[in-house]
């Protein structure tokens, strides 16, 4: 996959859309890190990865989201923020209509049902990462995290199922379009977390990092 993707980085970086610098990186809410996509890659440590008594239940998800009030766990909760035109929400939070595109693939949904919420790395690749050292009440954090816009992300269920549990060494988004925010997403989820990466998986992120060279990368320390 590596070899494959350093032989076609000069087509794939006339593809991309990188993602502006901010001119101001004091405008970031406190705590808050902005770097350049490729020191970002570099601060991810590199271990071995382990599945090890991985369990997917073992990650407590969807629970009672962000406002135990309103009727919605964590995935209507992101499927309302991130409607392109908002769905009805009737009694017990069902949600109709509306309309999402998933940046994945650049397709358009308009039924709620045939959208996946991603984790934008995999619960199970979190376990491999280090989650698996984490107590119950992290794992149901990490989850259901909806507060950082990179964690949790609307996509079409098509791509989230080619996706599964894989790294950037082993599937991107088939959208090039997507590639740099995805790596920058990828890149800013294992840092909010402290997770590691392995090497073929660095490797990766490296390469797409050099492709991506004006995209950064923001995220907050997870409590």
């Amino acid at each position: 996959m590596i070899k494959k993707m350093l032989r076609g980085i000069a087509a794939l970086s006339l593809a991309l859309t990188p993602l502006a610098v901010p001119s101001a990186a004091a405008a970031a809410p406190a705590g808050a890190e902005v770097l350049n996509l490729a020191d970002a890659v570099d601060q991810i440590p590199i271990a071995n990865e382990s599945r090890t008594g991985y369990n997917r239940d073992s990650f407590k998800h969807w629970n009672r989201g962000l406002d135990p009030a309103d009727g919605c766990n964590t995935r209507a909760e992101v499927l309302l923020a991130e409607a392109v035109e908002a769905p009805t929400v009737a009694a017990g939070c069902k949600l109709s209509g509306g309309l999402w595109k998933s940046y994945y693939d650049g397709q358009e949904v308009t039924d709620p049902g045939k959208i996946d919420i991603d984790h934008m790395t995999p619960l199970a690749e979190a376990w491999d990462s280090g989650a698996s050292t984490w107590d119950a009440q992290r794992r149901e954090a990490y989850a259901n995290d909806q507060d950082a816009a990179a964690s949790l992300v609307a996509v079409t269920a098509r791509s989230n199922r080619s996706k599964s549990d894989q790294d950037p060494a082993e599937w991107m988004p088939p959208l090039p379009d997507a590639h740099c925010r995805y790596i920058s997403e990828w890149t800013a989820t294992k840092l909010r977390w402290a997770l590691s990466a392995d090497q073929a998986e660095a490797d990766a992120l490296k390469v797409y990092a050099e492709a991506c060279e004006t995209t950064v990368v923001h995220y907050t320390p997870a409590p």
